[in-house]
């Protein structure tokens, strides 16, 4: 049996968030035909018995990640999603002036990078943070009415750089979920910054082809 790990934040522990109580890891496992068609038969329980190990925990950051990992050793057919960053931004790295940026992420992803490391699961495949703006001038004054949200965006933008860096030095695998929702629409959140039903179901789109080729033996 193949087991599915979720670590990090509410970008996977985000069932509460839509009507339907689903996340992007019982996707992965088990899509919802009924909800999204274009996935019948595009999931791992299409590929034999799957079992979801949900420890990512809404409103996680970094310290509490490693707290997440299996205190048993994992079966060989595992492999993991984690997601985590966007409340560690919200915290404080978001808003830090330009002279303390280098200093303040520096810390950050070295701290970041360890955890990668040490994930007892592999393949792990690491999510970057998504702009639940859109881009889009009216959530961005609604989510941040005092700053310019071009400096924002540019902090993100470099931040979700790092993620990719330190992933592939951790011999991690990153999916763009950055990249994913600059091509998707407000009706992918809820709550100004949390997924909604589609938007859990897209988080699961960018994972998808990454964990059905593990499955697959590729």
């Amino acid at each position: 049996m193949r087991t599915l790990y979720t670590f990090g934040d509410s970008m996977l522990d985000c069932s509460r968030y839509n009507s339907e109580r689903v996340s992007p890891g019982a996707l992965l496992c088990a899509n919802r035909d009924d909800l999204f068609e274009e996935f019948a038969e595009r999931d791992l329980g299409s590929l034999g018995a799957v079992t979801l190990a949900h420890r990512a925990v809404d409103g996680a950051q970094l310290p509490h990640l490693r707290a997440q990992w299996p205190r048993k050793a994992p079966d060989e057919r595992s492999c993991a999603l984690l997601t985590i960053g966007g409340n560690d931004l919200l915290g404080g790295l978001l808003w830090c002036s330009m002279d303390e940026e280098r200093a303040v992420f520096d810390a950050w992803f070295e701290d970041y990078e360890g955890a990668l490391r040490e994930c007892p699961v592999r393949p792990l495949f690491v999510g970057t943070v998504y702009d639940p703006t859109f881009g889009l001038a009216a959530l961005e004054k609604r989510f941040a009415p005092h700053v310019d949200a071009r400096l924002l965006r540019a902090r993100l933008q470099r931040f979700n750089e790092r993620i990719r860096a330190s992933a592939a030095r951790a011999g991690a695998r990153c999916v763009d979920l950055y990249e994913s929702f600059q091509r998707g629409d407000p009706s992918w959140i809820v709550q100004e910054i949390e997924p909604s039903l589609v938007g859990a179901s897209e988080i699961r789109r960018a994972f998808l082809g990454p964990v059905l080729d593990w499955a697959r033996g590729r």
